[in-house]
């Protein structure tokens, strides 16, 4: 998986699916965008914080994700909240199709970037929720890390 980016284009990130979530696999995949969608993206106030993807048939959807509205557009501008397709190969959705039906795992956006060809990608993630007790010891993991790069450091 490439994640190669321009480093003046934006990257929106879920920071929020590392802590509640256990990443099991990553999808990169493209999105289906409409002109000011792209635009509004480019300027880099999107939100993944509640977003999420569903499986119809055999189409991928991306639900909840808030592209706001382009500042500089008109009467055209597309709606914030609506759903967007999320384009994966037919092998990759029927891979997924049964792992999302099993008890707990869902699929949850990670990032939303551009490539280095300027196409709008999206990484997916299959993700297990975590329970209180999970979160808590990955935090008590990340403190005893830090803790150990100081001492490193010293």
């Amino acid at each position: 998986m490439s994640s190669k980016s321009k480093p003046d284009s934006p990257s929106i990130r879920n920071k929020k699916a590392t802590h509640k979530f256990e990443i099991l696999e990553k999808f990169e995949c493209g999105l289906v965008l409409r002109g000011t969608e792209v635009k509004s993206l480019r300027q880099g106030g999107a939100s993944l914080d509640e977003a999420y993807a569903r499986i119809e048939g055999h189409e991928v959807w991306l639900v909840n994700a808030h592209i706001p509205p382009y500042k500089h557009g008109n009467l055209m501008n597309h709606d914030p909240k609506r759903a967007r397709k999320a384009l994966l190969h037919r092998r990759e959705i029927l891979k997924l199709l049964p792992k999302v039906h099993q008890r707990g795992q869902t699929l949850v956006p990670l990032r939303i970037y551009f490539n280095d060809r300027g196409l709008c990608k999206l990484t997916l993630a299959l993700a297990r929720g975590k329970s209180h007790s999970d979160k808590r010891q990955d935090l008590k993991k990340k403190d005893q890390m830090r803790e150990i790069k100081r001492a490193m450091r010293r």
